[in-house]
């Protein structure tokens, strides 16, 4: 009861960050939003959500991870219902934000109630689950927002994607404070503020230029505040060090990085979650501002994603210690391959149709089933148990990241090709041949996941304790 109260969480809060893709055409036609603000409403809560994890895993390591797990729940109740009152793009934007701040209080506790809640025996699975609700979240999202969009309950329309949220979240906090066990680090070290603020600092200085490329391209004011993100980095770094050698315990180890499958499976989240939530947002908008689908047709033409997933997700799971590495880079190596045979058929501007359409989109939910329920063991292989909250924090900290990242860099991209192609309203060709410019990138960015897995160490996965 415990594993499905915490993995509940985790896929309404990754619901959350995904459903938003199918519904933000409509939520700009009522809301009258520009591009720019599309792209925020999505990358805000993965931004918050990425500039909170870290120092939400310490909170929980050290006042409790039940306590902070419920208390994360209950803000994202309260944050959701906020979402569906917005009033303006504005408003909707800062509630996101808010929104994923409440994640990122929720979402680290759930490694720490795993290994507080299963014998070592019985964490990888637990674990593997884990993996298993990360990936269908993330193509159940688009379906689930198109069918409340357009089933428009109430006369509600996209506001249903968020009011939803709010009995199921009344159920899990009276099922949570009875099912949840309580844990804590044995330490009682007091917590890292400072370090904490310039992770924090350091995260959004760094992304809020590529977020705002489109508004406010590159200028030298943009360079300053990307290398003001990057000085306030390593000034993180090295104050967590010095912390680290008086004894004191920081809100992040820099030590964890010296664990050789820690290090190299949180870079490769990076770009291998840049692409997905990229690509899912210009695919959506392409489906229903190019092609001229509903946003139910298009959570429609997404569902072969969520089938290849579900297909293939036990099998990663069930073969994960004897072939760990060879299913990540296999996993990577099938996403792109799902990009490049996607191309052909949008880049000149043409509406394939469902069944080729779910052809490609199926190939990359089998490449994603066997990559993304393994790439949460590899990070957290060898990870002491001490530090569990604050590794958890760091690996969805790279998740958000580069899924923000994603966001930003290849959302703008699309937006940018879409407005520089078209003669007058843009059409089918204009989104066409920017979605292909895009899906080049992306099978690029898995190319250059699956190298960095051969990277990792063959037995990461045997030894997930």
């Amino acid at each position: 009861m415990a594993l499905l109260v915490v993995l509940f969480g985790t896929f309404m809060d990754l619901l959350d960050a995904t459903i938003v893709t199918v519904a933000a055409p409509a939520m700009a036609r009522d809301l009258h939003a520009g591009d720019t603000q599309i792209q925020w409403t999505v990358a805000a809560y993965a931004l918050a959500l990425g500039a909170g994890l870290v120092t939400g895993g310490r909170l929980g390591d050290q006042y409790g991870r039940k306590r902070l797990f419920l208390t994360g729940l209950a803000a994202f109740m309260v944050a959701s219902a906020l979402c569906a009152l917005a009033a303006g793009p504005g408003m909707l934007i800062g509630v996101r934000a808010g929104q994923g701040l409440a994640a990122g209080i929720m979402v680290p506790q759930v490694f720490g109630i795993i290994r507080a809640s299963f014998a070592p025996a019985e964490r990888a699975k637990a674990f593997g689950a884990y993996g298993a609700v990360q990936g269908l979240a993330a193509v159940a999202g688009p379906l689930l927002g198109g069918l409340l969009v357009d089933a428009d309950l109430f006369g509600l329309g996209w506001r249903t994607i968020f009011w939803i949220n709010v009995p199921v979240s009344v159920l899990a906090l009276a099922v949570g404070g009875r099912a949840l066990p309580e844990s804590r680090s044995a330490s009682s070290a007091r917590l890292d503020v400072p370090g904490a603020l310039l992770a924090a600092a350091g995260i959004l200085l760094l992304l809020l230029p590529i977020i705002q490329t489109g508004a406010w391209g590159w200028t030298w004011g943009s360079y300053a505040l990307v290398a003001a993100g990057i000085a306030a980095l390593a000034l993180f770094l090295a104050y967590e060090r010095r912390l680290t050698r008086r004894g004191d315990e920081p809100v992040f180890d820099p030590a964890l990085l010296r664990i050789r499958a820690f290090a190299v499976g949180l870079g490769a989240s990076v770009p291998f979650f840049g692409g997905i939530g990229s690509f899912f947002l210009t695919l959506s908008v392409y489906l229903q501002n190019g092609t001229g689908r509903t946003a139910w047709e298009t959570g429609l033409v997404i569902l072969p994603y969520a089938l290849g997933s579900i297909v293939t997700s036990g099998l990663g799971v069930a073969l994960a210690a004897k072939a760990g590495r060879l299913l990540l880079v296999t996993g990577s190596l099938t996403i792109a391959a799902s990009q490049l045979v996607l191309w052909p058929m949008v880049k000149d501007g043409d509406d394939p149709g469902y069944w080729l359409l779910a052809l490609p989109l199926f190939i990359g939910g089998l490449g994603l089933g066997l990559a993304a329920p393994i790439l949460v063991n590899v990070v957290l292989a060898g990870v002491p148990g001490r530090n569990a909250g604050a590794a958890g924090g760091v690996l969805s900290t790279a998740n958000q990241i580069g899924s923000a990242i994603g966001i930003a860099v290849l959302g703008t991209i699309f937006f940018t090709a879409v407005t520089d192609s078209a003669t007058g309203r843009p059409g089918l060709h204009d989104h066409g041949h920017a979605l292909g410019i895009v899906l080049i990138i992306s099978a690029a960015l898995y190319l250059v996941t699956a190298l960095a897995m051969l990277a990792l160490p063959k037995a990461a996965l045997a030894h997930p304790e």
